[in-house]
């Protein structure tokens, strides 16, 4: 629910229009005029209040001058930055998996609409709650680290409802939390005057050499392309994508340096052949 006009923030409080007072837990001073309070409600009963205020400043000027970082996003290492970064996937929800189904099993033997299942429900969102917190703790102070440390932050952009259609992958990709990621990155970008870019999802970014261009079938994880060189299948891919990036900004326009086309194969199959823009 939200109130767009006529809430003010009082000691220890927020005066809501019709309600009045009401005692919240204020984790910061509030100085600025409130525009508008959302409040929110998760699994757990908790109720929580997002106020929106004007602080009088604007989005700063981006600017393109300093350090700019390729970024692959993957499953075994939740970042992979061009530099040779590489940030394991904490997997917060196989630390808590065995408490998760215990509280689960209970809550199915439960008898139905009783308080024994109310309190169950509520052990599970507990579990649940947990684990949506280390996820976003992790997601905050990585991508703030990363917008810290660089000026130009290029992503791929990608398709992760797409991507959960592989039944042996969704629920690990279900739990890396890649959008809000990504969207982290973007708005806190934003807020430095940094430059965020995303490429697209159908850039060749693991499979082409960032030293001689040239592509590569297969998806090693150490490959050795035709100039002899040597790379790491995630730093390279990341290295490409920051290139990707920096054409995009310094051409101008959106339009990606590599192409797909599609053929029909054998057998009905589809294979897809890499081709490089000249000029």
């Amino acid at each position: 629910m939200s109130y767009p006009q006529n809430v003010k923030v009082v000691d220890n409080g927020i005066k809501f229009p019709k309600i009045g007072k009401v005692d919240v837990v204020i984790h910061r001073d509030i100085e600025e005029a409130v525009k508008t309070v959302t409040v929110s409600m998760n699994a757990k009963g908790q109720y929580f209040a997002s106020l929106l205020v004007d602080d009088g400043n604007g989005i700063r000027n981006q600017s393109v001058d300093g350090k700019a970082v390729g970024i692959d996003l993957g499953l075994t290492h939740f970042v992979i930055t061009s530099d040779s970064s590489k940030f394991n996937n904490p997997r917060w929800l196989s630390k808590h998996e065995r408490n998760l189904k215990q509280k689960q099993k209970r809550l199915s033997r439960r008898k139905k609409v009783s308080n024994n299942q109310n309190k169950a429900r509520l052990q599970v969102a507990t579990v649940h709650d947990k684990i949506a917190r280390c996820r976003e703790d992790f997601h905050h102070k990585l991508s703030r680290r990363i917008v810290d440390e660089n000026q130009v932050i290029v992503v791929e952009n990608l398709a992760v409802r797409n991507m959960m259609q592989n039944h042996y992958l969704v629920q690990s990709i279900g739990q890396v939390g890649w959008g809000e990621f990504c969207t982290m990155l973007k708005y806190k970008s934003e807020w430095e005057g940094k430059v965020y870019v995303e490429v697209d999802r159908f850039f060749p970014s693991s499979k082409t050499c960032n030293v001689c261009l040239n592509g590569f079938a297969s998806l090693l994880l150490d490959i050795r392309f035709k100039c002899g060189t040597k790379h790491d299948r995630d730093i390279n891919a990341a290295l490409n994508i920051r290139d990707e990036g920096l054409r995009i900004l310094t051409s101008g326009t959106g339009d990606s340096a590599y192409c797909l086309a599609v053929r029909q194969g054998s057998k009905g199959r589809k294979s897809y052949t890499t081709l490089q823009a000249t000029g």
